[in-house]
């Protein structure tokens, strides 16, 4: 059973509520109807009556719920709440119904902090800081969490490294230009999800330019000193490093580089220095090696909330509300 396969399966088990916010864009109504049709989730999807009918043209999503902010009867509790959480900065009773009634995406996150949804996806046809804003807004970071941090879980067919063929790359959505500190905590989160959606132990490499000093640069000193914060701040992983990328992850070029690391060559947690590194990786392993690529996912909000790429397919969608559904099952 391939990855996303096995999410699926997961996801049904204990089945959870997910909002789609973006019904403007057919490809989520796609979506909400083969999830529906497969039986991952329950599906809210935002919007209109008359939208929604018209984007759904040829599509069952009878299964799902269709709620319009404007006619909504939780409206005036979601108004309170959100005053209550932002009156601080200057939020009033009419700037919150402006808000939930034209902000699709701030009206489902509403819907997750009140408790009548399990999670989130959005961003098929918003940015993503259109997506996480309200959501740090709102949710705010999750208990003991340092920052929020994005990561792509990354499937390459006929592979015999990682877990079998299964990467998680992370930083590779959200935080530009990460310290020493803040990758630490990345590296922690990411290995956390790889656990959570993965199901195997997450083996974790610290990527650069250098390979055990091979190199020195201002860089790698940031990644040498982020893998001596990570290990001490999470010893429950197997987390090491500087790495390059052959080192990490080939298991003959690893034991020639870095002979005395037992994570050199068998990483399945890759953790890039900057976003820079972490956004081409990605994109370079989805278009050469044709991996499948599931994200941005998020860690760090207190709810399930993730983004998609503008690019993605449907059937991308689908696969994104299922690992949500899975990421609610342990909340």
């Amino acid at each position: 059973m391939g990855f996303i396969d096995d999410i699926k399966a997961r996801a049904k088990q204990s089945i959870k509520t997910i909002v789609l916010p973006e019904s403007m864009d057919r490809r989520t109504i796609e979506a909400a109807a083969k999830t529906l049709e497969e039986g991952n989730a329950n599906v809210i999807i935002i919007g209109s009556e008359e939208e929604v009918k018209k984007n759904s043209e040829g599509l069952d999503i009878s299964g799902a719920t269709i709620v319009d902010p404007k006619t909504s009867d939780k409206l005036p509790a979601y108004i309170n709440k959100l005053v209550e959480l932002r009156q601080a900065k200057g939020m009033t009773p009419e700037k919150a119904k402006e808000l939930l009634t034209t902000d699709y995406i701030t009206y489902g996150v509403m819907m997750v902090k009140m408790g009548d949804a399990d999670g989130l996806v959005s961003g098929a046809c918003h940015s993503t800081a259109d997506t996480l804003r309200p959501c740090l807004q709102i949710l705010k970071t999750a208990p003991n969490t340092k920052l929020v941090s994005a990561f792509f879980v990354m499937v390459v067919p006929n592979c015999d490294m990682g877990a079998n063929g299964t990467f998680l790359f992370s930083d590779a959505g959200l935080n530009q230009n990460p310290n020493a500190e803040e990758l630490a905590a990345i590296a922690g989160s990411t290995a956390k999800s790889f656990e959570q959606l993965v199901g195997s132990e997450p083996i974790v490499a610290m990527l650069s330019h250098s390979t055990k000093g091979s190199a020195k640069h201002a860089d790698v000193d940031k990644v040498v000193e982020a893998t001596k914060i990570a290990n001490e701040l999470y010893p429950e992983y197997k987390i090491d490093g500087e790495f390059q990328l052959d080192a990490a992850i080939v298991p003959s070029v690893g034991a020639s580089k870095a002979p005395g690391s037992d994570i050199a060559g068998k990483a399945n947690v890759l953790i890039f220095p900057d976003l820079d590194a972490g956004n081409i990786g990605y994109k370079l392993t989805q278009r050469l090696a044709k991996a499948e690529a599931y994200g941005p996912l998020t860690q760090g909000i207190a709810a399930p909330v993730n983004d998609l790429s503008r690019g993605c397919s449907s059937d991308d969608i689908v696969g994104v509300v299922a690992i949500t559904a899975v990421q609610a099952q342990s909340k």
